[in-house]
């Protein structure tokens, strides 16, 4: 009998992609394999009291690239951490940040426990004693490695990051900046709860805005109409079905790791009764006017418009991707589709946008947060008093022109300056659509290029590549 064939890691697909981007580009290969390589990988155990007996967790902290600094990257909570893992992440960190011109250098961060199965104050100790080996070999601090959310992690965490590196650095200045995804009041952001989800939503409404694009899927341009199916209900599913809801999409499939239920009417789910239903029965069957399906993957295979897959990787393979009746699929999670997976959707002739694109709102708005935090100011603080007498100037001036008044409602919505979340979503949004037109444009001149992916990759080597070589690193 023949040997079962050993499916790819994470690292090694990522691996793949760049290969396929690396061979349509003109970069030496000792470059090409600087910008492939792991700059630093911190493998770490210690011991934490849980429930009454000490246990030895294990935990990483990857940087991949210094091509600039600080490094960035979130912290992840999974019983199923590995440091392919980690080191696959760190690796698309560095490429998503070049891809939105976000100036920082990839890493990410593991330990590998199941937050659900552990109180708050276990958290917190394995937390602060993970970023005391952190701070001890020099891995974090706001001009060397920032933090930030991932999956099992959120702004509590966050916190307690910081509160543990400013006891080991007290006085300094900017230390507000050793860490991202931080509540409000301890230099948080506003808007970056939702960034990642509202990033995947800009980068959808861009990709379905072109009316060529769309003329070979058979689909319409523009969001409204459409039908999604999202995997996935935690922070980036919740806030991408709820934004491309409120954009009059129809989001008619959900998966979580409970099962996964399908609206059979097609109009979609009310999200904000799913989520509360959620919250308080920590499961999604069952939900009033659902069909439960089988199995929580059931629901990747319903047809659909738009598929989303915001959970964890691998979620399609070589082994359901035949049956995937999406016509677009928009990686909100990171590597949920493998290489070999990718060729089958591809001849199928389904787009994908890739997550080392789509997903990067979330470092967009986490760079946004590192701004505020070292100008020690909030956005909008100095400009929006000054443009909201400016604007009423204006309507001033146009209602003594023409003798006609402006009515209150109006003149408040006309003259109203912008708030700090106001500029971080503008912000995004300008950024998500940017990159997307790098990407798309990089596929049309290079017709070596015959996907989204490559040509993602493609333009964040290219940045990498000229960043070493204005350093004169490379000839």
């Amino acid at each position: 009998m023949a040997a079962k064939k050993k499916a790819r890691s994470f690292i090694e697909n990522v691996d793949i992609y760049f290969e396929n981007a690396a061979g349509v580009l003109n970069y030496p290969a000792g470059l090409l394999n600087q910008i492939k390589a792991c700059n630093s990988v911190y493998q770490m155990r210690f011991p934490v009291k849980i429930k009454g007996e000490f246990k030895v967790i294990e935990a990483y902290r990857v940087q991949h690239s210094h091509h600039k600094l600080p490094c960035k990257g979130g912290i992840r909570y999974n019983e199923h951490v590995n440091q392919d893992e980690v080191m696959a992440l760190a690796t698309l960190m560095s490429y998503k940040c070049a891809i939105v011109d976000v100036p920082f250098g990839g890493a990410k961060g593991g330990i590998k426990i199941n937050p659900r199965e552990l109180s708050s104050g276990e958290l917190q100790r394995i937390t602060r004693r993970y970023t005391t080996e952190l701070v001890k070999k020099n891995f974090i601090g706001p001009a060397i490695d920032v933090p930030a959310p991932d999956y099992g992690t959120g702004a509590r965490e966050m916190a307690w990051i910081l509160d543990t590196y400013m006891a080991f650095n007290p006085g300094m200045i900017d230390a507000m900046g050793c860490v991202t995804g931080k509540p409000i009041g301890q230099g948080g952001i506003r808007g970056r709860e939702e960034a990642t989800g509202r990033g995947v939503y800009y980068g959808i409404r861009e990709a379905v805005s072109y009316k060529d694009d769309m003329k070979e899927l058979g689909l319409e341009t523009g969001i409204a109409g459409k039908t999604v199916i999202i995997q996935g209900l935690g922070n980036v599913g919740y806030h991408t079905a709820r934004i491309f809801a409120e954009n009059g999409a129809k989001v008619i499939g959900i998966a979580e790791y409970d099962s996964s239920i399908y609206d059979p009417t097609g109009e979609g789910f009310d999200i904000e009764a799913l989520a509360k239903y959620f919250k308080k029965n920590k499961k999604i069957g069952g939900f009033p006017g659902s069909k439960m399906l089988k199995t929580n993957m059931d629901v990747l295979e319903k047809k659909c418009d738009i598929l989303i897959p915001a959970a964890l990787e691998n979620m399609i393979t070589s082994k359901n991707a035949s049956k995937i009746k999406a016509k677009i699929i928009g990686e909100a999670a990171n590597g949920p589709v493998t290489a070999a997976a990718e060729q089958i959707l591809l001849k199928k002739g389904i787009m994908v946008i890739p997550d080392v694109y789509l997903n990067a709102g979330g470092v967009t708005v986490s760079y946004f947060e590192w701004l505020k935090n070292l100008s020690h100011v909030r956005f909008g603080r100095l400009q929006k008093r000054f443009d909201e007498n400016a604007f009423r100037g204006v309507i001033d001036l146009v209602e003594q022109t023409t003798g006609k008044a402006v009515k209150s409602r109006d003149k408040d919505l006309l003259s109203r300056g912008a708030d700090e979340i106001d500029l971080v979503r503008s912000g995004l949004e300008e950024t998500m659509i940017g990159a997307y037109k790098d990407i798309r444009n990089a596929k049309r001149k290079n017709k070596k290029i015959k996907d989204l992916r490559t040509a993602a990759f493609a333009v964040a080597i290219s940045k990498i590549a000229e960043s070493y070589i204005a350093l004169g690193v490379f000839p």
